[in-house]
């Protein structure tokens, strides 16, 4: 895991374009990730629909949905994304015209797409839509950005490989909203152009069915030649994760107008911990830009939601073999999801919680909640709906009520630590 203790690449040194204040786009992978992932500090959300989007296997939404995400981001000042981002085949072109005139008519304030003719059809039919260019363009350079601006498109996702140096070359040259990846999985590609999958299972990775094959475990051969002793342990060619949480100041001053999390098919607990505590930097650094310091309590969150080890991707200079996972390794982060706070009565103490983990009295769990909120305690009594006394809280979505040494607020999250054993 990264702490800032272990960060010795110099910082960037390079023009700064603006102190404007940029956008938080986080991901949600169905409803409730996007209720609180708003709730936690995002700006904007970009979720998938049934068709056309690169994660099939998330918990894609249908309009009806969309519409009720729309309301509830509204309520807080946030917009909706829809990713529309595969390249099409000729059998996907049926149906996309109403596809994205519904995505207007529902509210969706934006769609991210690839493909030229998603674009340009979007353009043609659905004006109210923005079209924002997606990542898998894999667009690294100015030239290729004006291109896309004279296209008419307001905003390009950078491919992840883009660096610091390259960002400003863009905004000085370019006068376009810049998105960019600050935290998540990266992929062991350049961006949009792996067809492992696609080979190792007829997964096409370019329409939403990638099988992440960077993941998987493999023996080395050359020949019939095993190149390492059959008894150890299979290697996997994975990157780390990016986390760009060390370098705020870093990417708002060089001209990033939106700061974009991978995940939508993370958990509740990690999209609304990861918002959270870059909420938290970058409202900090906001307050004052020259007094701003990384609080080491950021970074502790982010590592509690980690799923692998961090680095800082292709910013500050290419990844290298460390900067890889070729071993199984455990779990990075040592904490799991235990429950979302529905109800607090103030008079009693007494907290309504919705069980999402195993947790018993005794056992030691930390509430997290907006802004920095932050306690821990020591399980007391469970008890049950009707008020009878658990030995444990065992059942997924089970009602139960504990006294929590704090207020808590409805949609606080509640984590245990995971035990070694």
């Amino acid at each position: 895991m990264m702490t800032t203790a272990e960060q010795t690449i110099p910082r960037y040194k390079g023009k700064r374009h603006r102190l404007d204040r940029p956008e938080l786009l986080a991901p949600a992978g169905n409803l409730e990730k996007l209720k609180f992932a708003v709730h936690y500090g995002a700006d904007a959300v970009y979720i998938g629909g049934q068709k056309y989007g690169l994660r099939s296997n998330a918990g894609n939404f249908s309009f009806e949905e969309m519409k009720e995400g729309v309301e509830f981001a509204k309520t807080y000042g946030s917009k909706v994304f829809v990713a529309t981002n595969i390249y099409a085949h000729d059998e996907d072109i049926d149906g996309l015209e109403y596809y994205l005139q519904k995505l207007e008519e529902v509210g969706i304030a934006a769609i991210i797409a690839a493909d030229p003719i998603i674009i340009e059809t979007a353009q043609r039919v659905a004006p109210g839509l923005e079209v924002h260019l997606s990542t898998q363009q894999s667009t690294l350079n100015w030239q290729a950005v004006q291109f896309w601006k004279e296209e008419g498109l307001p905003r390009v996702v950078l491919g992840r490989e883009t660096s610091f140096a390259e960002i400003a070359e863009i905004k000085s040259r370019v006068d376009i909203e810049i998105e960019a990846f600050i935290h998540g999985a990266m992929c062991s590609s350049f961006s949009g152009r792996c067809v492992l999958s696609n080979h190792f299972t007829d997964r096409d990775s370019n329409r939403g069915g990638c099988c992440q094959s960077c993941r998987w475990k493999y023996d080395l051969h050359v020949d019939e030649e095993q190149l390492y002793d059959e008894e150890a342990d299979p290697f996997t060619m994975g990157s780390k994760d990016l986390c760009m949480i060390d370098y705020m100041p870093e990417l708002i001053e060089v001209g990033v107008d939106s700061f974009k999390i991978e995940g939508r098919m993370k958990s509740l607990h990690y999209v609304a911990t990861v918002v959270n505590a870059y909420r938290q930097a970058i409202d900090s650094y906001f307050e004052d830009p020259e007094g701003y310091v990384l609080k080491p309590e950021w970074v502790e969150e982010i590592n509690k939601a980690a799923n692998r080890p961090l680095n800082t991707g292709f910013f500050l200079d290419t990844p290298g073999a460390e900067d890889h996972i070729y071993e199984p390794e455990e779990k990075a982060a040592p904490y799991d999801f235990a429950g979302v706070v529905l109800e607090y009565d103030e008079a009693s103490g007494v907290a309504v919680i919705q069980q999402r983990n195993h947790f018993k009295p005794g056992q030691e769990v930390e509430f997290v909640g907006p802004g920095g909120r932050f306690f821990k305690q020591t399980v007391g009594e469970i008890t049950d709906s009707e008020g009878n006394s658990l030995d444990a809280a065992r059942h997924p979505l089970q009602l139960i009520r504990i006294q929590t040494a704090q207020p808590v607020k409805p949609m606080d999250l509640m984590r245990k630590k995971i035990s070694k054993k």
